[in-house]
């Protein structure tokens, strides 16, 4: 016990002896020939391993990113903490010691040069703690390119049309485990749909069970229902046509982060994702995974 306890101190003090980790700035990411792109593990249809390699939306445009800034995409693999703001420490302006996938924990986790998959929100952006201070001040978040919202896919053998959510008062729905869905399912509309919503790992999981005729539809985002539909290429499960009364966002825009002190980074990767965008590039890169691109707020804004 007494051993263990030292090695815990031990631990402690080098934590808190040694620097944070720097963030490679853009003359560095050039100079180096690579750029670290920051990717959620295990979250298909954005970023996940496809026999080893790489795969996933989020992927795709990380490689577009370096073929724009002249280097080589390297994948820097994210596990979730337990929210976003941890996500951003670890990952982008400070870095962890205690990274669970490293084999030398004592040593920094480098951070990534870019993460994508940030919520691009102004709110968010300048949220503030309970002594005023920016939550985030070490992070600017930039680029919006995609919008994302939420979406139920269901049996079209077991359920005529989904038009409103009331129909999962009788019929069974498969969500993620402590997802917003799950919450919104179980909380809302005085627990009426409670006892016909089930909980799977993930997303991908709950259309299995949906395939197998154990649940009657599945809810999440639209991105992990569509690869879903690809994957099945049948008319047998569709997409709802409802939205989801008393929800708030159902739709939000998604961008990508930097650290705060490389802005020429930013501005560079902010210029090759916007010509991605008003090129039609991005739309062919999600139509070409299978996936529904729509487009994030600034740019529909900017249109009309």
């Amino acid at each position: 016990m007494w051993s263990s306890r030292l090695g815990a101190f031990l631990l402690g003090c080098a934590c808190l002896l040694a620097p944070p980790a720097q963030a490679r700035e853009y003359d560095d990411v050039i100079a180096s020939g690579y750029v670290r792109i920051g990717l959620y593990r295990d979250f298909p249809p954005y970023s996940y391993l496809d026999r080893g390699e790489p795969a996933g939306v989020d992927v795709e445009i990380g490689k577009r990113i370096a073929r724009g800034l002249g280097v080589r995409f390297e994948p820097h693999w994210i596990t979730p903490d337990e929210n976003l703001e941890d996500d951003l420490r670890n990952n982008v302006w400070k870095g962890h010691y205690l990274d669970k996938n490293d084999e030398q924990p004592l040593v920094l986790k480098r951070l990534a040069d870019v993460m994508m998959r940030v919520p691009y929100d102004r709110d968010y952006s300048y949220m503030r703690d309970s002594t005023g201070e920016v939550i985030n001040e070490q992070v600017v978040m930039f680029g919006p390119y995609q919008s994302e919202s939420w979406q139920v896919a269901y049996d079209s053998e077991k359920i005529d049309r989904v038009s409103t959510m009331a129909v999962f008062q009788y019929h069974s729905i498969g969500v993620e485990v402590d997802s917003l869905p799950a919450f919104y399912l179980t909380s809302g509309f005085q627990g009426r749909m409670r006892e016909h919503t089930r909980h799977f790992a993930s997303v991908p999981e709950a259309f299995a069970a949906m395939r197998r005729g154990e649940v009657d539809a599945v809810m999440g985002m639209r991105g992990e229902i569509d690869q879903q539909l690809a994957q099945v290429a049948s008319g047998r499960y569709r997409l709802a046509e409802n939205g989801f009364p008393s929800m708030g966002k159902q739709s939000w825009d998604l961008g990508m982060a930097i650290k705060h002190s490389n802005r020429q980074l930013g501005y560079a990767v902010e210029e090759i994702v916007d010509g991605l965008i008003r090129r039609g590039d991005m739309a062919q890169l999600y139509r070409g995974l299978g996936l529904h691109y729509a487009l994030p707020a600034f740019y529909r804004d900017t249109a009309n």
